[in-house]
């Protein structure tokens, strides 16, 4: 079993900047692939941004792709997305979760899932 709580959602102008973190306890995060998906009300759950167990390697969804960094550090059970040039329609509810293996991309693969945070840009 592995719990995720993702910190550092809020409410941000269009074109600044956010950084999610989401910790996770129970297992050594190294064994998972890590993602950030997102749900804007009345839309169903999206992949944002993916990475693999030692960072090698990231996937990112074409809307944020230049915008968003994904990064992860082992050694604090910790993955964060840094989020930049926000757009309004970044506006969503932002979900860590987890894989054993390969990263998630697909919603319907993931292990685990945070509680999520919200994420509001206005103008």
């Amino acid at each position: 079993q592995v719990q995720l709580l993702e910190f550092g959602g809020g409410s941000v102008q269009t074109g600044g900047s956010l950084r999610l973190s989401c910790t996770g306890s129970g297992r050594p995060f190294s064994v998972y692939g890590m993602a950030w998906f997102r749900q804007a009300p009345g839309k169903e759950r999206e992949f944002a941004a993916a990475i693999d167990w030692n960072g090698g390697n990231t996937y990112y969804a074409d809307s944020v792709k230049g915008r968003f960094t994904i990064s992860r550090d082992n050694a604090k059970n910790a993955v964060y997305l840094q989020m930049n040039s926000l757009k309004l329609e970044d506006t969503a509810v932002y979900f860590c979760a987890v894989r054993r293996g390969q990263p998630p991309t697909d919603p319907n693969t993931v292990d685990y899932w945070g509680q999520g945070t919200q994420v509001t840009v206005s103008s």
